[in-house]
């Protein structure tokens, strides 16, 4: 598993006008092939009437899925500037379809390149990239009198707190970023003097937002 990776934190849509054309970029995140064809195939349903609905995916933790249409623009002026501004955004398991509708005054290869890209731009910012880190569950179970102790390190130590159970014992469990593990469990030994029970439980991604969507350079 990737210790983290970028990804869109859902649907997001928005539109740009260059040259009195309209250019609205979709983008959603997607963890199959046909969830991204199906995608893409609603949205130019929905524009069946758009000069065009351009579009390309990444998907897998290689990117082993990378597909592109340009969908009758020039050859190479549509598809992969969108496919290489997901990628060069470092956005996984993402979809995203730029519509445009004509206004009646060509661009040039070199426009549609630009046009395409920063629809693709618009599409991402609107879905927000976010990123997720990957996290292990730790569970430390203490008895009742060593439980005022260990929930002060918590919130002082800033953790993040998945869920506590409260039965003969008090047993939290807790989220530690991939690498963290080791150091976790000593001081939390040592905090109880040996007397708290701690177990490694299943290992999951924490979303954490991002600011920044970067051009086709891959610029902030």
């Amino acid at each position: 598993m990737l210790t983290e990776y970028k990804t869109v934190a859902g649907y997001g849509e928005d539109y740009i006008v260059i040259e009195r054309s309209r250019f609205i970029g979709y983008a959603q995140r997607v963890t199959t092939e046909e969830e991204a064809v199906a995608f893409i195939a609603m949205i130019k349903k929905k524009h069946w009437d758009a000069t065009h609905n351009c579009s390309a995916f990444v998907i897998g933790e290689n990117d082993q899925i990378q597909r592109s249409s340009d969908d009758g623009e020039p050859s190479g002026t549509a598809g992969k500037p969108i496919l290489e501004c997901i990628k060069k955004n470092g956005v996984k398991d993402t979809a995203v379809v730029v519509t445009r509708y004509f206004g009646g005054i060509k661009l040039g290869a070199g426009g549609l390149v630009r046009a395409y890209t920063a629809g693709t731009v618009t599409a991402l910012k609107a879905a927000k990239i976010v990123i997720h880190t990957l996290h292990q569950t730790i569970s430390v179970s203490v008895d009742y009198t060593w439980w005022g102790k260990v929930e002060n390190e918590l919130r002082v130590g800033e953790y993040r707190v998945s869920g506590t159970d409260f039965t003969d014992k008090v047993t939290a469990h807790v989220l530690i970023p991939e690498g963290e593990q080791d150091a976790f469990v000593a001081r939390f030994t040592d905090l109880t003097n040996g007397q708290a029970q701690i177990s490694l439980g299943e290992k999951e991604y924490v979303e954490v937002p991002v600011e920044a969507v970067g051009d086709e350079q891959g610029e902030a």
